[in-house]
């Protein structure tokens, strides 16, 4: 017959068990929710050069989604357009130890960035190029852009088939390869016809609110121009304001490249905007998952990935999704 203390003892054993169990259950699902350390979790650094632009947002957001879904974890840091911003983020993702180093370059030859990447490939870190590319100086292990160099032929060709003549104002971003990949391809396939000249080039940043003044100046000026042809659809928008904001009663065609949905809109619903070659952000944050998942399974992969661009304009607005990207 069992003494009182012996079946205190096996009902503190009874109730012991269920409660280790419990513990046990409580720490594996807190682990496999990614709040402990996983050794086998790739790590992400993300810095593209700023997140004031809804295509990075967007191809940040495919990104994330699908490296939620492989169990990786994103650092994702803005640099505002600052090459020495990009640099200490790059330094950070070092001392943190990722894995894998996204970047779209604030600008692609700066000695500072070039410099960081160097000591992440020093310590053995992945590093995969979105959007344009950085120095041959760093030896990457994958880039990964839209066709750049296409979008400003298909602008080019465009507005050759649509006006007989033009004096035509660029807005650049000229830190930016891939920015100017795009002008460079619409100069070079009108450099032969004399009867389209450009007649300024102005510094934009890629940004409405750096293109805006830009243009106004134009026109302040009385500068003769009748299409204006911007790296990206944010500087097309800043130039549609500013000539709106001038009351300007003759024709002027904007042309853009992004495919952003602001701009995709004005194709469908007013003649203020020309066209706009579209990018697919979803496509290339999809890419980059892609790659990272190869990366991960020790699987070859490519050097260079070109995503395809399109031409977007009234004619061909209604095959196009107008409140979202491609």
């Amino acid at each position: 017959m069992k003494t009182e203390k012996q079946r205190s003892h096996i009902h503190f054993k009874n109730t012991l068990w269920p409660l280790l169990a419990l513990l046990v259950l409580a720490l594996s699902f807190v682990y496999f929710k990614g709040i402990l350390p996983d050794p086998k979790q790739v790590k992400i650094g993300v810095t593209y050069m700023t997140m004031n632009n809804d295509f990075y947002k967007t191809l940040n957001a495919e990104l994330e989604k699908k490296t939620n879904q492989q169990g990786s974890r994103l650092y994702v840091r803005d640099p505002e357009l600052d090459e020495g911003k990009q640099s200490q983020q790059i330094d950070f993702f070092v001392r943190e130890k990722v894995d894998v180093i996204v970047i779209n370059p604030v600008k692609s030859n700066s000695p500072s960035i070039i410099s960081s990447l160097q000591k992440a490939k020093k310590a053995g870190i992945k590093i995969i190029v979105v959007d344009a590319p950085v120095s041959k100086e760093v030896a990457v292990d994958t880039t990964i852009v839209s066709d750049n160099y296409q979008a400003g032929v298909l602008i080019a060709k465009d507005m050759m088939k649509r006006l007989p003549a033009a004096n035509i104002l660029l807005l650049e971003h000229r830190n930016a390869v891939s920015a100017m990949d795009r002008i460079r391809g619409f100069v070079e396939t009108i450099k032969d016809q004399p009867r389209y000249k450009i007649v300024s080039q102005k510094e934009t940043l890629g940004q409405t609110e750096e293109a805006m003044p830009q243009v106004k100046s134009a026109l302040d000026e009385g500068m003769d121009f009748n299409v204006v042809m911007a790296l990206n659809d944010r500087a097309a928008i800043g130039a549609l304001a500013a000539i709106k904001n001038n009351g300007l009663n003759r024709k002027l065609s904007i042309y853009g490249v992004d495919g952003s949905p602001d701009i995709k809109n004005f194709l469908a619903t007013t003649n203020d905007i020309e066209g706009t070659v579209a990018q697919s952000p979803i496509q290339m944050g999809r890419k980059v998952a892609q790659v990272i998942e190869l990366m991960k399974e020790g699987k070859s992969y490519d050097s260079q990935y070109l995503i395809p661009v399109h031409l977007v304009n009234r004619d061909n607005i209604s095959q196009y999704t107008v409140t979202g990207w491609q």
